[in-house]
C-alpha cells in the first residue's frame, strides 16, 4: 500500500500533524507513507521514523506548481491520498493525479476532489489542533480497517534530530564563540505572518540583559529572514552582547541548534513548537492566538498570557493598544525562565 500525505505549510502546523502521522504509521506499519509538502515544513521531518519519503513542492507559479505536483504524485502510483490542508488546490491536485482514495477535510467547498469528505469536527476551535488532524487518521482507519483499525494512544510528539546534525549545531556554537559552561538560552523575537503576535522588542532586550546579568546566560536570537528587523531593534537596545541567527539558519539546522539549547523563550511561532518537541525546555509568550488550540503540545512547555477583554481576537495586527501583550511583564518572563535554567 502506498500513501500519500499533503503536509501542512507552516513550521508549527506541521510540528502538530507529528502525533497524526505517527498513528497512521502505527495502523500502517507495512505501508509505504510519503510526505508532500513545502520545502521548509519538509525539513521540519528530514529525520522522521514514521514517513518513508518526502516529496518537496516546487514550481515558481501556482499554475506550474499543480502541474509538476500532479505530475509527480500520478507517477508515484499511490492507493491513499491524505490531504492535512484546508484549501481546495491541494485536494485538486490528488484529484488530478488520479489517487483512488482521498481523504481531507470538506472545507472551501472541495468535497467534490475527494472521495471520503470529512466533515469539520464541532470541537475543533475547543482542542489542540493535534486532534483535528488526528481525526482525519481515524478517518482513514475507520474506512480501510474497519472493525479492526488500531487504536489511538495517548498522543506523543516527539521529533528525532540526527546525531550529526546535533554534532554540527555544537560546532556551529562554538565556531560562533557560544561558551556552554554557561546556560545557552535562545530567544524567538519575531513571528513573520502576525506582528500582533510579538512581545514588544525594548522587553526582549531587557530580559536579555537580565538573563546575562544574573544568570550568566549565552543569548542566543533565532528566526526567520522575516525577523531580522525585529532582531536588530533587540540589539540596538540591549546593552548585553549577544549572538543573531535570524536568517541565517534552514529549519532543519534551526532545530538541531535548539536540541543544544537550555531554554527557548518566544513569541507563538513555529520554533516554540520545534523546540519543545526536540526536549527543549520552552517558554511561549501568547497574546491575540489561541493557546487552547495552538500552544506547543508537549511537557515541555509552559505559556504566559494575559487575560483581556479582546483576546484571542487572531487578528494581525492590534488596532488598539496590544494590551495582551504588553501586560506581560519582564520580571514574570524572567521569572519562569530563572526557574527553568536552575532546574536543569
Amino acid at each position: 500500500m502506498k500513501i500519500i500525505v499533503r503536509g501542512t505549510n507552516w513550521i508549527g502546523d506541521t510540528v502538530m500533524t507529528v502525533p497524526a502521522l505517527t498513528e497512521l504509521r502505527r495502523a500502517f506499519p507495512d505501508a509505504h507513507i510519503t510526505l508532500h509538502a513545502r520545502p521548509a515544513a519538509a525539513e521540519v521531518l528530514q529525520d522522521a521514523d514514521f514517513i518513508d519519503e518526502i516529496i518537496p513542492i516546487g514550481g515558481r507559479s501556482k499554475a506550474g506548481s499543480i502541474f509538476s505536483q500532479t505530475r509527480q504524485i500520478r507517477e508515484g502510483g499511490f492507493d491513499i491520498g491524505i490531504t492535512f490542508t484546508n484549501s481546495p488546490e491541494s485536494a485538486a491536485v490528488q484529484w488530478l493525479a488520479r489517487v483512488p482514495m482521498r481523504f481531507g477535510y470538506a472545507t472551501q467547498r472541495r468535497a467534490k476532489f475527494l472521495t471520503d469528505a470529512i466533515g469539520v469536527p464541532e470541537w475543533k476551535n475547543d482542542r489542540h489542533e493535534v486532534y483535528y488532524y488526528l481525526n482525519l487518521i481515524e478517518a482513514v482507519k475507520a474506512k480501510i480497517l474497519g472493525a479492526e483499525a488500531v487504536p489511538v494512544t495517548d498522543p506523543e510528539l516527539v521529533l528525532n534530530v540526527s546525531v550529526e546534525k546535533l554534532a554540527d549545531a555544537a560546532d556551529t556554537l562554538s565556531e560562533l564563540g557560544i561558551d556552554r559552561s554557561h546556560p545557552l538560552v535562545a530567544l524567538g523575537i519575531g513571528s513573520t505572518n502576525s506582528r500582533a503576535k510579538r512581545w514588544p522588542a525594548d522587553r526582549y532586550a531587557a530580559l536579555a540583559d537580565r538573563l546575562a546579568s544574573e544568570t550568566k546566560a549565552q543569548i542566543l536570537l533565532v528566526g526567520s529572514n522575516g525577523d531580522k528587523d525585529v532582531a536588530a531593534e533587540v540589539q540596538r537596545l540591549a546593552t548585553s552582547k549577544f549572538v543573531d541567527l535570524c536568517g541565517q539558519t534552514g529549519v532543519a539546522e534551526a532545530m538541531a541548534i535548539l536540541g543544544q539549547a537550555d531554554l527557548l523563550i518566544s513569541n507563538d511561532m513555529g520554533l516554540a513548537h520545534l523546540a519543545p518537541a526536540v526536549g527543549t525546555p520552552t517558554i511561549v509568550i501568547f497574546g491575540p492566538t489561541n493557546d487552547v488550540t495552538t500552544r506547543p503540545f508537549s511537557q515541555n512547555a509552559e505559556i504566559i498570557r494575559r487575560l483581556v477583554d479582546c483576546a484571542p481576537c487572531m487578528l494581525r495586527d492590534c488596532p488598539i493598544d496590544h494590551r495582551c501583550m504588553t501586560g506581560v511583564s519582564v520580571d514574570e518572563v524572567f521569572e519562569r525562565a530563572r526557574a527553568r535554567i536552575e532546574s536543569k
